[in-house]
């Protein structure tokens, strides 16, 4: 990598990046979602496609779920800037490269990275040597988790309008949470302004997995445990939804892996499609 101090993201956050590049890399058109940023960001050695998380065939149903979610969330943001929505917040925003890749649709509003202090200064080092700069429109919000600060009180410093009602995300970490935590960040969102919505991923429990998918979800789960970041929390479907509602949204539903190889995978020759009853969507309205 260009920066191996303790500041480069974790490794989450770079197999994510790389995983969409892989995509547009070695999946045949047409792409559901075409983002090499978040490579050009790393600059990886020349042999990273050699590593055993970037083999393409073993990887091949993780990689569609990354970019289905992704480009489902992208879709959602269209659609809410188009009702008047002007601002979109990311919890845990990481190697997140929509406001490079679709500035059209971005510079319309404020967007909010929320991130730790250290990766969200490598990242923007990264962004202004590159040359895409960090635009006023695009607010990186540091908040030291650890320390307990309140990214909802983070995000007022750093000009969001608390009155006005928000497109907030998270995907990829709910399951490193407790439930206790998820919970929390539910209630959080819930008091957003009326008009507010909430996009996040959660982890149904590895045993309703697709068997052939199965061995790779364990395998994750065992490196995510050896790197100090277990995953910690998995929801079935009543229960994710019955905590969001339950938070105070008014409504909360369930889009599938199903919904997503509709969507997007459709009529493709390859077979590429997400895995089913492993990372699912919530979207919950306030």
């Amino acid at each position: 990598m260009t920066d191996k101090t303790h500041e480069a993201p974790d490794s989450t956050a770079a197999r994510v990046a790389l995983w969409r590049a892989l995509h547009v890399e070695v999946d045949a058109p047409p792409h559901v979602l075409n983002d090499t940023i978040g490579l050009r960001l790393l600059a990886p050695d020349d042999d990273w496609r050699e590593r055993g998380d970037m083999n393409p065939q073993f990887t091949r149903p993780f990689r569609a779920s990354i970019v289905a979610r992704a480009r489902f969330i992208e879709d959602l943001i269209v659609r809410e800037t188009e009702r008047g929505v002007t601002q979109y917040v990311i919890l845990g925003a990481g190697l997140d490269s929509f406001a490079q890749r679709r500035p059209e649709i971005a510079s319309r509003m404020k967007v909010f990275e929320v991130d730790p202090p250290g990766p969200q200064a490598w990242k923007r080092r990264r962004l202004i040597e590159l040359g895409y700069g960090v635009p006023d429109w695009l607010r990186f919000v540091p908040v030291d988790f650890e320390a307990g600060e309140s990214w909802r009180e983070q995000l007022v410093k750093h000009g969001f309008d608390a009155s006005q009602p928000a497109i907030v995300v998270s995907t990829g970490v709910s399951m490193y949470l407790t439930k206790e935590a998820n919970a929390a960040t539910l209630r959080e969102v819930a008091g957003f302004a009326p008009g507010s919505v909430f996009a996040m991923t959660f982890l149904l429990p590895l045993e309703f997995a697709d068997p052939d998918v199965r061995p790779g979800l364990e395998m994750a789960e065992k490196g995510a445990r050896a790197s100090g970041t277990p995953f910690i929390s998995f929801f079935r479907l009543a229960e994710i939804q019955t905590l969001a509602l339950d938070a105070g949204f008014t409504k909360a539903r369930h889009v599938s892996s199903t919904d997503l190889t509709q969507r997007y995978f459709a009529n493709r020759s390859d077979g590429l499609r997400p895995p089913h009853n492993a990372e699912e969507l919530l979207i919950a309205n306030t």
